[in-house]
Formats: structure tokens, C-alpha cells, sequence
């Protein structure tokens, strides 16, 4: 559980800023997005996260445990049901919050905290994606030794001639230099 700021609370008292970030989260999975001051969306943030795991989880407890934070039922079914269903993959950080400027009326600095719809893709996924990519592109090769036969003899030829020519670079620069010290 979060730790509770201190100095003013935002709404008052603790119980009026419980009901006020519950009200929020509730808003939150109706809409999937909403745009509130970005203190409160930091406050919303652990409250949402915490009730989207209990969701996760599926269970009557944890369904009695969100009921018991908000009291409209098609709600919670929302979250239970779809939301849910949409972060099973996603280990953590179900929120964005994006700061979109101030208010005009009071200055306020304004944000925008919306759930992450987009699908979760692990770096390991990715990484046995790109491991199986490398033994299905090397396993052709395997099949056919012939080809790199011819692919390595061309290379030793190519190192002879390259040789070749470094000696007769070298011998011609003896003899320029000979020639000038003769001089």
C-alpha cells in the first residue's frame, strides 16, 4: 500500500480523498481514458493498478474487494471482463499518464491518465523469435557444404594474388629507395 503524503490530502480528509480517487479509477474504466489535474492522476495511478490486478486474478474475493471500492456493478463487470482479459500478458504498469499543459482557468498543470489497450510483447518472446529465425536461415546452409567449398576457395585465391602484389609493392619500394639514396 502506498505510503500517505503528507501535509493537505486532496480532497480534504483521508475518506473524501479515498471516495474521490475511487469515483476517478471508476471513470477510468468506463472511458479508458480521462484528463484530471497531475497530482491526481499520480494518486489514481496505484489505486487503478492495484484494482486491475484483483481483476486479474478473477476471483469472488477479489471481485467483493473492487465491489467494496466501486459500487456500480456494469463497472466492475467491465473490468473483470474485458479489461482484464486485455492485460493477462502484461506484468505491471496497466496506466500512462501524459502531461498535456495547464488549465486555462487556474493554471493548473493538466494530465491525461489512460489504460494501456496495446498488446503486451515480452523481450524474451522476442528474442526466441529471433533465435529461431537464426537456426531456420542457418539450416539451409547446413544442407548445402558444396556452396561454401566454392565460397572459400575463391577468397585463398584472392589472398595468393594479394600476397603477389604486396611483394612487388615491396620490391619496387626497395629499389626507390635504393635509387635515392644512391643519388
Amino acid at each position: 500500500m502506498p505510503t500517505p503524503t503528507k501535509g493537505p490530502r486532496l480532497g480534504g480528509s483521508p475518506t473524501h480523498e479515498r471516495m474521490m480517487l475511487n469515483n476517478l479509477a471508476a471513470q477510468l474504466f468506463e472511458h479508458k481514458q480521462i484528463k484530471t489535474t497531475v497530482t491526481k492522476a499520480k494518486r489514481l495511478r496505484p489505486v487503478a493498478e492495484r484494482m486491475i490486478t484483483n481483476a486479474k486474478k478473477g476471483d469472488l474475493a477479489a471481485r467483493r474487494r473492487v465491489l467494496g471500492q466501486i459500487s456500480d456493478k456494469s463497472i466492475v463487470h467491465e473490468l473483470f471482463t474485458s479489461i482484464a482479459e486485455t492485460m493477462a500478458e502484461r506484468p505491471g504498469g496497466y496506466t500512462r499518464i501524459t502531461k498535456i499543459g495547464p488549465r486555462p482557468g487556474d493554471n493548473a498543470p493538466m494530465a491525461v491518465i489512460e489504460l494501456v489497450l496495446e498488446p503486451y510483447s515480452p523481450k524474451q518472446a522476442t528474442v526466441k523469435e529471433a533465435e529461431q529465425a537464426t537456426a531456420a536461415a542457418a539450416a539451409p546452409a547446413e544442407e548445402a557444404p558444396v556452396e561454401a567449398e566454392v565460397v572459400d576457395e575463391a577468397p585463398a585465391e584472392d589472398a595468393a594474388v594479394e600476397a603477389d602484389a604486396v611483394e612487388a609493392d615491396a620490391e619496387t619500394a626497395e629499389e626507390s629507395s635504393e635509387a635515392a639514396k644512391e643519388k
